[in-house]
């Protein structure tokens, strides 16, 4: 299975690292659109987000209209002693964030309040490398989100932004592996039959 999954990972990031500066600013646009359309994203107070790194879709977009659209914002940070995805209040981009694990921008602790229930948010962005019709999703392997989801209580919306080229026919999932409701491409909003785990 994970020889499968690997090999999904491999091709997809690829097929994603060919497409044009232009056109991915084409599509970040057209998707960052579709998510604000969601009447699950319209009804939520708090949500999850997380920053962009590589070639992946730039929530960056998405992020700051939360912050726009007057939603209380949070962002993730990995916790290197657990392991484990500690969760921050985020007011301001600029001040509150900074590079962490791989690059990519984190809320500094310091600066920012942590979320401690879960509970609170109300619609989750969820990142990944490849998604499948049914809800299934490959992330990048370290299975934070996974963990972090695993417990909740509560149903928030789970959802995904992607390119089109990252919806694949099949990903093998884990009993452990948590499903998204809804896919976003630039193109169309699928709505998953399958909602996993929670």
């Amino acid at each position: 299975m994970q020889a499968i999954k690997q090999s999904i990972r491999k091709n997809i990031l690829s097929l994603r690292e060919q497409l044009t500066p232009e056109i991915r600013a084409e599509y970040n646009a057209a998707i960052t659109e579709r998510l604000l359309q969601l009447p699950e994203y319209s009804r939520a107070e708090t949500v999850l987000g997380y920053m962009n790194f590589g070639s992946e879709y730039a929530s960056e977009l998405w992020v700051a209209r939360v912050l726009a659209d007057g939603k209380r914002l949070v962002l993730p940070s990995v916790n290197r002693h657990t392991n484990t995805l500690d969760l921050y209040r985020v007011d301001d981009l600029e001040s509150q964030l900074a590079a962490g694990l791989w690059g990519i921008r984190e809320p500094v602790i310091e600066r920012c309040k942590r979320l401690n229930d879960i509970n609170e948010v109300e619609f989750v962005l969820l990142p990944g490398i490849a998604f499948s019709r049914d809800g299934a999703r490959l992330g990048y392997g370290g299975g934070f989100y996974d963990k972090l989801l695993a417990h909740v209580p509560h149903h928030p919306a789970l959802v995904t932004a992607a390119f089109g080229l990252q919806i694949v026919a099949q990903i093998p999932q884990e009993a452990t592996d948590v499903r998204v409701e809804w896919i976003v491409t630039q193109e169309e909003i699928i709505g998953c039959s399958a909602t996993g785990n929670l």
